[in-house]
């Protein structure tokens, strides 16, 4: 019975430690790349008003990068290498901004961003929107082996929020919203994240 009670106490502490290592950790990173990544939600939501699309680089070394256009019937999907002469065509072709764009891919790259998307979503039947982007820092690959990505979401507007920092649903306070299953911790009113074994 003892040695139970010393194995629960030792899981319990354990389990906190990894929740606060993980909250340090992912801290951390968005300090670091606070301006970077609030610089591509900025010109992302901007760029996906004039027309809706997403970005996602496909290998490790960052070189190569999917793309899906909407358009009013079909969503189209292409892969380019980063310094591929079609990439400019193919936004040339679909009315987007080449430069823009091109400046979103850079930065991704530059933090190691792996994709970055829109979500509409509605409350009390008002829609409302949100920007994921993803990324696969280095510092959490190793602490954190089955939970790869580190996901925040940019919010239009201030969320809800308990006392240990998880994100609620807005008309039930004490209720966890959960987002593709995972929980969000909070970074600013508008700003979560969560660590995830999938990037979206």
């Amino acid at each position: 019975m003892w040695n139970r009670e010393i194995y629960n106490i030792l899981f319990a502490a354990l389990v906190f430690c990894s929740c606060n290592s993980t909250q340090k950790i992912s801290s951390k990173y968005y300090d670091e790349n606070e301006k970077t990544l609030n610089n591509i939600e900025q010109s992302f939501k901007t760029l996906y008003r004039q027309k809706p699309f997403s970005l996602e680089f496909t290998d490790r070394s960052f070189n190569f990068v999917s793309m899906e256009i909407m358009t009013d019937s079909l969503k189209y999907i292409y892969e380019f290498g980063i310094n591929e002469t079609r990439l400019k065509d193919t936004l040339l072709k679909y009315s987007l901004n080449e430069k823009g764009i091109s400046d979103i891919i850079t930065q991704m790259r530059s933090i190691h961003c792996t994709w970055i998307n829109n979500l509409d979503y509605y409350v009390d039947e008002q829609k409302n929107s949100l920007i994921f982007i993803s990324m696969r820092p280095v510092g959490l690959s190793k602490p954190f082996t089955n939970k790869k990505y580190y996901i925040i979401t940019y919010f239009s507007q201030p969320q809800y929020f308990n006392s240990e920092g998880k994100l609620l649903v807005k008309k039930q306070r004490n209720k966890i919203r959960k987002i593709n299953g995972e929980i969000f911790w909070r970074i600013n009113d508008k700003v979560c994240y969560t660590i995830a074994a999938r990037f979206r």
